[in-house]
């Protein structure tokens, strides 16, 4: 296969707690709403916090398009709907020749390990079924996608925490620049489960409230699932079969913070070595870049290590670089945000604006600064034919980083053209 320079974003999928499309997840995010309510699909009553952005039932019409609906995960479902959006969007369908499936996730199907564990004690009225504790492996929802769309090449998992479905979109890039495949179907999905809500409530990493990223009196972040895919292929190859480009995947950066297991850096030093290391595999200096998405959990400990790593990159810019959070609108999607953040950017993007984080309350002052996004949408303002760009950022737990750098299709220059 031909090594490809630039590579093009042809669809996009994403499952979200605004329902089971991207149009429903950039539907919601305009309104500057959260989608991040009460979880019913298990017992929360005795913790900490009762909040979390959980997908809603799925429409019969689509749960006929996926075979063997009933038998799939949760994680597995979300994987193959955005699949399918995605595929659908940017003309292709199986078998896939010639593509590998690159995905990042965390939980996978632990929440069916979880009921199959509770029958086997008996506490459940429902029997044993072996594919419940079959199903739970990592590789499940990636897998998933490559038998439904007949994918011959590699398909490779990555699980570093919340960095995951960043990582999974650099492999995704390499794979194409090399020219190991000629199509890739790139993203995540994961689910949420009692371990990881347990989890983060004893680790009073959530917020009682919605969260509220980069605000003085931020409290933690909320949990949220669903997934998402991008389908990614040389910009040649989309535009001689009569594609249209969404966007371009120009960089991916990633670091470790070699610091601590849960708290990242206080300086924010692997978080910006990650943007550093996208916007130099981009050929891009910082001022290339118009808006940041990013990771924006709404830790108190993240948030200022996030922002002083932006003040690292991008000097006193960093103070009128427009800044969202995706996080704040759906949820931490732990592995798979990456990947519907990405899918997010891509949006803003295409549509020239930048989603805005929820404002909560009228009092809540955002950290100093910090250009917060807030209530409406702002447009995106690019100078000639310089197109806009953006970094989506991923910063996980154990240190790991991930930076994605991408740019609008529409004015796109010429070679050498401009940054």
């Amino acid at each position: 296969m031909a090594v490809s320079s630039k590579v093009a974003i042809t669809g996009i999928g994403a499952v979200s707690g605004w329902g089971w499309s991207a149009p429903a997840l950039w539907e919601g995010l305009l309104s500057g709403r959260p989608a991040i309510r009460r979880p019913e699909r298990f017992d929360i009553a005795d913790h900490r916090t009762q909040l979390a952005s959980e997908v809603p039932k799925a429409l019969p019409q689509l749960r006929s398009i996926i075979p063997g609906w009933h038998r799939r995960t949760w994680a597995d479902r979300y994987a193959l709907a955005a699949a399918f959006e995605a595929c659908r969007q940017a003309g292709v369908e199986g078998p896939l020749r010639g593509a590998g499936v690159f995905f990042g996730g965390s939980t996978a199907g632990m929440a069916e390990g979880e009921k199959y564990f509770k029958a086997l004690l008996g506490r459940s009225s429902e029997g044993l079924r072996l594919h419940d504790i079959a199903s739970h492996q990592m590789n499940g929802p990636g897998d998933e996608v490559a038998r439904h769309f007949g994918v011959d090449g590699p398909v490779h998992t990555v699980s570093s925490a919340c960095a995951a479905g960043g990582l999974a979109l650099g492999r995704a890039l390499e794979a194409l620049r090399a020219g190991e495949v000629e199509l890739a179907l790139a993203g995540g999905a994961d689910s949420l489960c009692q371990l990881t809500y347990a989890g983060f409530n004893s680790l009073r990493a959530v917020d009682a409230e919605v969260c509220r990223p980069f605000r003085k009196n931020r409290a933690g972040l909320s949990l949220g699932e669903g997934g998402a895919v991008l389908v990614l292929e040389p910009l040649e190859r989309a535009l001689g079969r009569g594609a249209r480009p969404l966007a371009l995947l120009e960089g991916v950066g990633a670091s470790c913070d070699a610091h601590h297991m849960t708290a990242p850096h206080p300086e924010g030093t692997g978080a910006a070595l990650a943007m550093e290391a996208a916007l130099a595999d981009a050929g891009l200096a910082p001022e290339a870049i118009h808006f940041i998405n990013s990771h924006g959990t709404g830790t108190p400990l993240n948030d200022v290590a996030e922002g002083k790593a932006l003040d690292r990159v991008f000097g006193e810019r960093a103070r009128r670089l427009p800044v969202t959070s995706t996080k704040a609108c759906v949820g931490h999607l732990l592995g798979s945000s990456g990947a519907l953040e990405a899918a997010a950017t891509v949006m803003c993007l295409e549509h020239g604006q930048v989603h805005p984080v929820p404002w909560g309350r009228e009092s809540e002052e955002v950290l100093e600064g910090i250009d917060l996004v807030l209530g409406e949408p702002r447009g995106l303002i690019s100078q000639g034919n310089v197109p806009a760009r953006a970094l989506s950022t991923s910063f996980a737990f154990g240190g790991a980083n991930a930076a994605v750098l991408l740019a609008a299709f529409s004015a796109i220059p010429a070679e050498g053209a401009g940054p």
